[in-house]
């Protein structure tokens, strides 16, 4: 094979999505070949160029040259931006190791406790997670944010996503059980928790991102959108609570109704023009509100009726690398699970 290494003795693969990291790549790949250098097992580095608009590309070719032929570094290059979850599967689809990590680019999940995810994927763990510990310089807006929404995500959809995040290993049981989801839009780190496979934590600090990368890409709009195709991915309580409203709705109607009828049978004048306008302007943003839900919902149906590939590959490097996982091949290392349960016995 082409890339240094033949696919029969890959043991670990590190998946990398990336977008505009064309500053960050070198230095992060450098870290990272460090430490899995360090490291007694066979492993490959898949970077995956999702449609990126600066040199990313252009300098992830030129690491993998500067690092010779026997050079571990794969890549894939999106023809246009299909966002980080097209870009976690595409890898994903690309791995050939018995086990795979999805990290960030920039640092703030650190190379350094790889083999900490690898020891507990040794001790037997299907999914290693890399649980973040709160760093006291985030917003605290954002912080109460991020726990009402897994409060919620934890008691209407049954997913305790509160210590997950998309730096995890996978073990490749996973990973094919995640690839044959047939989702169009995908929600990683609830569909691996959705599993329900042994799991195993790792604590972290997030590390400082580098000076010149700026701040985080995710604004508060798309960490909105993130949370709310989180919650309609996994649960129809939103339809329901819809349900919910019109009936009570209905309910104060009758109500409001009656009374009216009793004061116009008494005599009375019936008054409240204000109250009718406001009426109407509360009952009009309701149902607005209630047919964008159910928009929605019927454009996620939509998205995945269509039967669009989640992504296209414009380029990859090496040229033959195949886009397609592998199956697990007969291979020992001092990282594989498979080794140590041979010595065991």
């Amino acid at each position: 094979m082409e890339a240094g290494l033949d696919r029969m003795e890959i043991i670990l693969s590190v998946v990398v999505p990336a977008y505009n990291e064309a500053v960050s790549l070198p230095p992060f790949v450098k870290a990272l070949c460090s430490v899995l250098s360090e490291m007694a097992c066979p492993y490959e580095i898949i970077v995956v160029d999702d449609g990126s608009t600066d040199e990313t590309w252009n300098v992830l070719r030129q690491v993998s040259q500067q690092s010779g032929p026997s050079s571990q570094l794969r890549g894939l290059r999106f023809t246009r931006n299909f966002g980080k979850e097209a870009a976690i599967v595409a890898g994903l689809q690309a791995s050939q190791g018995r086990a795979a990590i999805v990290m960030d680019i920039d640092f703030q999940h650190p190379p350094a406790i790889i083999p900490q995810l690898v020891a507990k994927w040794r001790a037997g763990a299907k999914v290693v997670e890399a649980v973040k510990e709160q760093r006291q310089d985030e917003y605290l807006l954002r912080r109460w944010a991020a726990r009402l929404y897994y409060f919620f995500l934890n008691r209407f959809a049954h997913l305790d996503l509160k210590k997950s995040s998309d730096f995890k290993l996978l073990d490749r049981e996973v990973i094919d059980l995640y690839l044959a989801l047939p989702e169009r839009r995908r929600f990683f780190r609830g569909l691996i928790h959705w599993l329900g496979l042994p799991y195993a934590e790792v604590n972290f600090v997030p590390k400082e991102r580098l000076p010149h990368t700026g701040s985080s890409r995710w604004s508060f709009g798309r960490l909105t959108l993130f949370a709310w195709r989180g919650i309609t991915s996994f649960t129809s309580l939103p339809l329901q609570l819809v349900t919910i409203l019109g009936v009570v709705t209905f309910l104060g109607a009758i109500v409001l109704g009656g009374q009216t009828l009793y004061l116009k049978w008494q005599g009375e004048a019936v008054e409240g023009f204000t109250t009718v306008i406001l009426l109407q302007l509360l009952l009009g943003s309701i149902f607005m509100f209630s047919l964008g839900l159910i928009g929605e919902y019927l454009a996620s149906i939509y998205h995945e009726i269509k039967h669009r590939p989640l992504y296209v590959v414009a380029q990859t490097f090496p040229e033959k690398a195949s886009i397609n996982h592998c199956t697990n091949q007969s291979t020992t290392s001092e990282c594989d699970p498979s080794s140590h349960s041979h010595k065991k016995n």
